[in-house]
């Protein structure tokens, strides 16, 4: 990484003192049909407006002014699918050509200025074309996951109420077709919405076809053939540009609302910032457009920055190997990755020593991001000693949209530390405090909590629910932001995120994180990943229990690895731990982005209700924990 001219120190603190200038001059970056004179108004504190009084288009930002600029012939988006052995790519002018047409068909549908739209779709390059078609319009898309449920789909479509559905004949796994059509058509029916249009991609390979349904459909292909291109459409800076449930919600769904004007700025300032990454680069996010890491660092940041993106349908093992990420990074030139801990953990079960790494010339690859899942010290170790490169973490929620707290490597380089996302970086006011939101002591863990305002691209609110928002997020701690994680900084001001606040565990007395375990736990050679739970105690009140997953080819009892991995822990957190227990499991339950389904677990463990959330992704986990959680016990 080159050195670079902006400093962390006087970057973040420029941010802190003058927040109204910092974000004005972000702004510049932006293609305005109306500029900004303000950055911030508190007229509906505190209910977040970025640059109020701007005008834009998020879709012509992302697409055409790069057109405009000369460089319509550069590549603007790869899909590679490793499950057809297929690859196809767009040009900045023909995504350009292929959106403003797409926007046309959802124009003859209906779709106007603030209405919405439900996208439903795998990771094909119509995902990313509908999403940004929605936003040329100035309509609203609510992508919702392609793996959830008839009924999560159905809650979701009645609380947006959107004016169409985009769909697809279905998705690919390694070992099965998942059909789209008939979990959208039942998620129709209960939401009371049959009526409405639903533009389908057909893909080949599927056994429902669209005309077999009663319902009102929509050739994809042939639409397009027959539409009008549309023009981008001016929107305000604060109006909404996507609505995104988050994972896991029941009952009435909670849609993070983002705004367009903020979106734009932040998530510009990240790629060039944060990330290092600019026109031409190419940029790979292994993750879902479902998901707000795929809405963030799929489409919009890459788009914006002129970069290339490249849109994965695979997985990191399985399609056909433990060595599938090394051939995209060499195949098309990857200059960085972004992708979750689970991913490289799944890749290190499978090839511990990294074998299928050799087949490949990876030199294109300049740094490595994670986010999503803390990054185990064992495995951050792993993965830059195999691949030669900076692993760099990095921490935020479905709700900011972007880093909190990162290691801009757009600037000068900060140190890395293991285990450390690094620093909060600039506009967000970070704090650990304890219960009654007061600062704790260096070392000293805590809730961690945001000042307000929050900076720009962060939520502005929930869907239709603004009181739910300063319920859910600003109630707990007055003037402040709860992120519902708990964590600590360490001398140098690093940030340690250890977990939610509910994975921290009351041991006779003593408050300890799970997290802190499991990362003693994640050190020991034999183990691929590990969650640790705090299940209740009648001496206690709570004691961690750990479940592990083995490394492939590993063998080692499971007495010998509990006498070891309990000796570890004693030694690296102390006696207080009291950690005795811990059980060699073939899975661990996860969602479909790699979250380990820590408080299911110890739900089930303590024999209490328990919901599994619908983002789960594998039941047949559950099943199989249930007799090893709760053992002799019906």
């Amino acid at each position: 990484m080159s050195e670079h001219s902006k400093n962390y120190s006087s970057e973040y603190a420029h941010c802190r003192e003058n927040p109204e200038a910092f974000w004005l001059d972000a702004a510049a970056a932006v293609d305005w049909d109306v500029s900004p004179t303000r950055a911030y108004s508190d007229v509906d504190a505190p209910i977040s407006r970025w640059f109020p009084d701007g005008e834009l288009n998020t879709a012509f930002n992302a697409l055409d002014r790069h057109v405009a600029a000369g460089r319509g012939e550069q590549i603007a988006l790869i899909h590679d699918s490793a499950m057809l052995g297929a690859v196809r790519t767009y040009t900045y002018s023909e995504l350009t050509m292929a959106v403003a047409r797409f926007a046309g068909v959802l124009r003859a549908q209906g779709v106007g200025k603030g209405d919405r739209v439900v996208i439903y779709l795998p990771m094909i390059p119509e995902a990313a074309i509908a999403m940004l078609a929605t936003a040329r319009l100035g309509a609203v898309h609510s992508v919702v996951f392609g793996g959830f449920a008839a009924n999560e789909l159905a809650v979701r479509i009645k609380d947006a109420s959107p004016k169409a559905i985009v769909t697809t004949s279905g998705g690919l796994e390694p070992n099965r077709n998942v059909e789209y059509l008939p979990t959208v058509h039942e998620a129709l029916a209960t939401a009371g919405a049959t009526a409405l249009p639903v533009i389908v991609k057909h893909r080949d390979g599927f056994a429902t076809e669209p005309g077999s349904l009663d319902w009102n459909t929509v050739d994809w292909d042939a639409a397009m053939e027959q539409a009008q291109p549309a023009a981008p459409v001016s929107v305000r800076a604060t109006d909404p540009l996507y609505i995104l449930y988050t994972s896991g919600t029941t009952g009435t769904p909670k849609g993070v609302v983002r705004d367009n004007g903020g979106h734009a700025v932040a998530l510009l300032w990240t790629m060039e910032n944060l990330y290092g990454i600019g026109a031409g680069d190419v940029w790979w996010t292994a993750s879902d457009v479902g998901w707000v890491v795929g809405h963030s660092y799929i489409v919009y940041g890459p788009l914006l920055a002129g970069a290339t993106t490249l849109v994965y349908e695979g997985k990191p093992v399985g399609t056909p190997d433990a060595g599938a990420f090394w051939r995209v990074i060499e195949q098309h030139g990857v200059k960085a990755l972004f992708t979750a801990p689970t991913a490289l953990r799944a890749i290190r079960k499978m090839d511990p020593a990294a074998q299928l790494l050799e087949k490949y010339d990876v030199g294109s690859l300049e740094t490595l991001f994670t986010a999503g899942e803390r990054l185990d010290t064992d495995t951050f170790h792993w993965a830059g000693k195999v691949l030669g490169v900076p692993v760099v973490d990095h921490w935020w929620q479905t709700e900011t949209g972007w880093g909190i707290v990162g290691n801009p490597r757009g600037m000068a380089t900060l140190p890395i530390k293991a285990g450390s996302p690094t620093l909060p970086l600039p506009g967000y006011d970070l704090r650990i405090v304890d219960g009654m939101g007061t600062e704790v002591a260096t070392g000293e863990e805590g809730n961690i909590v945001l000042g307000l305002p929050l900076p720009p691209g962060t939520l502005t609110t929930l869907w239709g629910d603004d009181q739910r928002f300063i319920d859910s997020y600003l109630r707990a701690f007055e003037g402040f932001y709860a992120t519902g994680d708990s964590g600590y900084r360490d001398e140098d001001g690093y940030v340690f995120v250890m977990g939610r606040t509910d994975d921290v565990i009351n041991v006779a007395g003593h408050r300890l994180s799970t997290g802190s375990i499991e990362q003693v736990v994640g050190k020991h050679p034999a183990v691929a990943e590990c969650a640790v739970i705090g299940v209740a105690d009648a001496l206690k009140g709570q004691k961690a229990v750990g479940y592990v997953v083995l490394k492939t080819g590993v063998s080692i009892g499971a007495e010998q690895l509990q006498k070891e991995l309990v000796a570890l822990v004693r030694k690296e957190i102390g006696p207080v731990a009291d950690f005795k227990n811990a059980t060699i499991v073939e899975a661990l339950p996860k969602t479909r982005s790699g979250k380990i389904l820590r408080k299911t677990m110890r739900q089930i463990a303590d024999g209490v209700d328990y919901k599994v959330p619908s983002t789960i992704e594998d039941m047949g986990v559950i099943e199989y924990l249930i007799p090893v959680l709760r053992p002799g016990k019906p």
